[in-house]
Order: structure tokens, then C-alpha cells, then sequence
């Protein structure tokens, strides 16, 4: 019997491992043997814990313990490539809250069925919010992603101009930097 592995995912710096590491642990994986790490699920690049676990980290006879599906990979693709790497070495999955283990039939079937739906999601999410940018845009000036308004106008900008004679003094005047002068006059009048 070999050793269990942790591996605990979250995907931002401000996001914490507690949980993770504490079911992992009440799981029977020891700390010693916990990969952890801080990195986007949908991209394997920059995940380095999960590589080091991949090539160094497990050997013949041990079970990889996750708490849920998505803190492995996000598509079933990479799920995939990372099950197949994990058989080939002869090393289990176990997955806690989805209550998968692939050394058994029935937890390779439920495995490969719910990474399908977990790519399923991610992309249905990922549509929502295209959709949601599209319809934001169709707004036209309205839409949230135009950024706001000008806080000066050329006219005000042109008039500082004349008044003061030169680009930079009409910043100084108008308290703005003389790259916002010349922005500014860049604009359609």
C-alpha cells in the first residue's frame, strides 16, 4: 500500500487553502506528502505544486486525494491527460466530495462523467459572460466597458491654449498634466 498525496488548488492570491488542507488531512494524507498552490485551474501552465506532485511526488501504489474534481483541471482534456499520467504510473485518484476512486470500475465511469460535466459548466459560464460583454457593448455609450466620460473638454482646452499661449501653461492653469492636453486635443472637436 502506498502513500496517500494531497494536492489543494485555489485559484487567487487572496482565496485561502484551510479548507482544503484540513479535509485532506482528516482524510488521512499526511502533510508532508500536500502540494499546494495558489494558480488558475483553466491553464496547467504555472502550476507548479501539481507538475512536481506529476513528475516527483508519486510513485506506484499511491493515491492522489483531492477534495472536488475542479481543483485538478478545469477541462476534461487536462483531467484527462493528468487520470491517464496517474494510471500509467500506477497511482489512484480519490476525490472527496464527489466520492470518485478510480481503482475501482464504476469510479473510472463516475471520474469521466463528471469531468464531462465540469467542462460542460466552464464553458456555459464562459458564453453567460461573452454574452453579457456583448449585450453591455451594444449599449453604445451607455455601456460599462466605454470607461467614463472626459472630465475636460477641448473647447476648455482650446481656450486655455489661447489664453495662456502654450500647451503646457494651459495644463498648469487647467491643474491637468500636459499629456491630458495634448489627448485631449487629439479628440474629434
Amino acid at each position: 500500500m502506498g502513500e496517500m498525496i494531497g494536492y489543494a488548488r485555489v485559484s487567487t492570491a487572496g482565496q485561502k487553502l484551510d479548507i482544503q488542507t484540513a479535509a485532506l488531512t482528516g482524510a488521512g494524507v499526511d502533510l508532508a506528502h500536500l502540494y499546494k498552490e495558489k494558480a488558475s485551474g483553466t491553464k496547467r501552465q504555472g502550476r507548479d505544486a501539481l507538475e512536481d506532485m506529476l513528475a516527483r511526488g508519486i510513485r506506484k501504489g499511491d493515491t492522489v486525494v483531492v477534495t472536488r474534481l475542479d481543483r485538478l483541471a478545469r477541462s476534461s482534456r487536462d483531467l484527462h491527460n493528468i487520470a491517464h499520467k496517474l494510471e500509467d504510473k500506477g497511482v489512484g485518484l480519490k476525490v472527496l466530495e464527489q466520492n470518485i476512486d478510480t481503482t475501482t470500475p464504476a469510479g473510472r465511469l463516475f471520474f469521466t462523467m463528471l469531468g464531462a460535466i465540469a467542462e460542460f459548466e466552464t464553458e456555459i459560464r464562459k458564453e453567460r459572460q461573452r454574452e453579457g460583454i456583448n449585450a453591455a457593448l451594444a449599449k453604445g455609450k451607455d455601456s460599462p466597458f466605454k470607461g467614463r466620460p472626459p472630465s475636460i473638454l477641448r473647447a476648455d482646452v482650446e481656450a486655455a491654449i489661447a489664453e495662456q499661449g502654450s500647451k503646457a501653461a494651459a495644463a498648469k492653469a487647467l491643474g491637468i498634466s500636459r499629456d491630458s492636453v495634448y489627448r485631449v486635443m487629439r479628440l474629434p472637436s
